[in-house]
């Protein structure tokens, strides 16, 4: 698990594809002095399982699933990343919970300034307009951020001047590709709703009525299977 707050920012120093993926060695070397051999860090956002040490640098195995599903297939070398190691579950969650599960590649639309701040334009896959809401949050590369507007499939974020210069938000390009995840809770109450109203039929019989509230009655039938 991560919270979405960027620790440092990596450069790329080589990529290659290997038997069943591809395999990273990004040049980070204040980062991670406590890491070892199998931990966890998301790159960009992405979870990776580190492979190997070099100096100052880390290496990282990538999946065919996480090249299909990421960024991870558009990096180059001397390409900037942003990394963030697992929380410890006595950590202070700064931003939110962040499972390093890439669920889509977004597009960076524009930005521009807004009182001490930057507004950052996302276009997503339309799929994904369900989860969204003001106010709510989503991870982009890597990066916890807070919804300010919703607008059919595109969103717009204030970014404050720290997160905009101690992450790679700063060197987007308009028409950049992003990773996307969803706010994990999102995702489950979802899930919930759309198997409740599948097993419960319509929402329009829900009455109280003699033998109590009947949307109470479904829905203790429905929790106790």
């Amino acid at each position: 698990m991560f919270t979405g707050i960027i620790e440092t920012v990596g450069i790329i120093s080589r990529i290659s594809r290997v038997d069943g993926g591809a395999q990273l060695e990004i040049y980070a070397p204040d980062f991670g002095r406590d890491m070892a051999i199998g931990d966890s860090v998301a790159v960009d956002g992405a979870c990776l399982t580190i492979a190997a040490f070099s100096r100052g640098s880390f290496v990282a195995d990538v999946s065919l699933e996480t090249l299909d599903r990421t960024t991870m297939s558009l990096l180059h070398a001397q390409d900037k990343v942003n990394l963030e190691r697992a929380m410890r579950m006595s950590d202070r969650l700064g931003g939110h919970m962040v499972s390093g599960h890439v669920d889509a590649v977004g597009t960076f639309l524009q930005r521009h300034t807004s009182g001490n701040s930057t507004v950052y334009q996302f276009e997503l896959p339309d799929y994904l307009v369900e989860y969204l809401i003001e106010k709510g949050s989503l991870s982009i590369n890597g990066i916890s951020l807070t919804i300010a507007r919703v607008k059919k499939n595109m969103i717009a974020c204030a970014v404050i001047p720290h997160t905009e210069t101690s992450t790679t938000l700063g060197t987007l390009h308009v028409g950049d590709r992003v990773n996307v995840e969803i706010d994990m809770i999102a995702k489950y109450v979802r899930r919930f709703t759309t198997d409740f109203v599948e097993t419960t039929g319509d929402f329009d019989d829900y009455e109280t009525n003699e033998s109590g509230n009947r949307l109470g009655n479904k829905l203790r039938d429905f929790l106790e299977g």
